[in-house]
């Protein structure tokens, strides 16, 4: 995120790698189905999933295509996904120790390049010209508009509790302080930036073309949540220092108390997939 003023540092996700898998909501299977359908994917080509983490989104695309490589910059997470990749059963994806910013890098032309919650943090017009420049004829970059750590605000009735998300910030600002952390600085107060469409169309890329699912309701354990907390890049685990196993007790308590059955309800927005060629 050097265009928005902070830099990149390896502490980013330090400690967070193991808590992601359980804490992030996984992206539904229609995700997979909408992204065939729309760029006609049959098991042939070449994916990567730049800033993939873990191989959230990663691993649900993988049947889609031939070859598939995931590239971050936390090898942690890498580690995280390559074990996931095992339990799943997924052989043909390769896991690359590389900042976007490094790219291209030696990766052969991708036929897709997707972003999931990543682009942020990047130094979004280099990576987004170097992509450009690598992708291959007729390929498409799929940016992945979701949030699934945590639910958005809603008046609906749900089946179970709501988890304390206001309690939960206020405990992590208790300890870390009111500036939002991000590895060994902190985001602007401005927040992360959000103008990726022009960023795209200045690397010359052409479009979007949007594709949208529709928002829908989780059901979540505590530890869910609890591991939600901990995949934040402002409340990674090492930031916490010598205080971790305070914080710890403190956000095992606020769980207690809203859901004694230490079951949550969650309503998650929409996803957007915007395509660009």
């Amino acid at each position: 995120m050097s265009d928005g003023g902070w830099s990149w540092d390896p502490t980013l996700y330090a400690g967070s790698a193991p808590f992601y898998p359980v804490g992030r909501v996984p992206y539904p299977a229609a995700l997979a189905e909408r992204l065939a359908e729309a760029l006609h994917l049959d098991g042939h080509g070449r994916l990567l999933d730049v800033g993939c983490g873990p191989g959230s989104l990663t691993l649900l695309l993988a049947p889609l295509f031939a070859e598939v490589v995931g590239v971050d910059a936390d090898a942690d997470m890498l580690a995280e996904g390559a074990r996931q990749a095992r339990r799943a059963a997924v052989g043909h994806v390769t896991w690359r120790h590389l900042r976007a910013e490094e790219l291209p890098a030696d990766l052969a032309p991708p036929t897709v390049v997707t972003f999931a919650q990543s682009f942020h943090w990047m130094d979004r017009p280099t990576v987004a010209a170097a992509v450009r420049t690598m992708l291959a004829p007729g390929g498409a970059l799929v940016h992945v508009g979701a949030t699934t750590h945590e639910g958005m605000p809603t008046d609906d009735v749900l089946p179970h509790p709501r988890p304390p998300r206001e309690a939960i910030g206020a405990l992590v600002r208790h300890h870390l302080g009111d500036a939002r952390r991000a590895g060994r600085s902190v985001v602007p107060a401005s927040g992360t930036p959000g103008d990726e469409d022009d960023v795209y169309r200045a690397a010359g890329f052409r479009g979007p073309r949007h594709l949208e699912l529709p928002a829908r309701t989780v059901e979540r354990t505590a530890e869910e949540i609890r591991a939600s907390v901990y995949s934040l890049s402002r409340a990674a685990p090492h930031l916490f220092g010598a205080d971790l196993e305070e914080f710890d007790a403190g956000l095992r308590a606020l769980l207690d108390g809203a859901s004694p059955d230490g079951r949550f309800s969650e309503r998650l927005c929409g996803i957007t997939l915007s395509l660009w060629r």
